[in-house]
């Protein structure tokens, strides 16, 4: 029988996990987004960027979103915080409204996603108008830096 490889949260963050953690870190200094936003983590996978966005950028609420119930288990039996919410989607078809996060983020996801401007467009759909998400998505917001 084949096993899943996108299952288990344990396994990833001993080789990815645990990498993405650091880049995070320089990541959202990088993006300078003020406190007290929303934020949505776009294949949060076990929520390494969810928890740096927690520890390091002060946000309202985060979102995270993956496809993968094995990684979101993961990150909630690990990310406590109540500002922290974690759901099972699809980067081509986010479960949101428009325009309702000030900050977009993805950390490896789009890597892996079959249809990469399907979901950039989504990302860029879940946006508030000046919010931050990534440039490669096609248009770059007045707000990006």
């Amino acid at each position: 029988m084949a096993r899943e490889v996108w299952a288990a949260g344990d396994p990833y963050e001993a080789y990815v996990g645990r990498w993405s953690r650091r880049v995070a870190e320089a990541f959202l200094g990088w993006l300078a987004v003020p406190a007290g936003r929303d934020w949505l983590d776009v294949g949060c996978g076990t929520g390494a960027l969810t928890a740096t966005v927690l520890g390091a950028a002060d946000p309202a609420r985060v979102a995270g979103v993956d496809p993968s119930e094995g990684f979101l288990a993961h990150a909630r039996a690990r990310i406590l915080d109540p500002r922290a919410i974690f759901q099972v989607g699809d980067a081509r078809s986010l479960p949101f409204p428009d325009h309702r996060f000030d900050a977009v983020v993805s950390g490896l996801a789009l890597n892996f996603v079959p249809d990469a401007a399907r979901a950039a467009a989504e990302l860029a759909r879940v946006a508030r108008p000046g919010g931050w998400w990534p440039p490669t998505c096609g248009t770059t917001p007045t707000a990006w830096r």
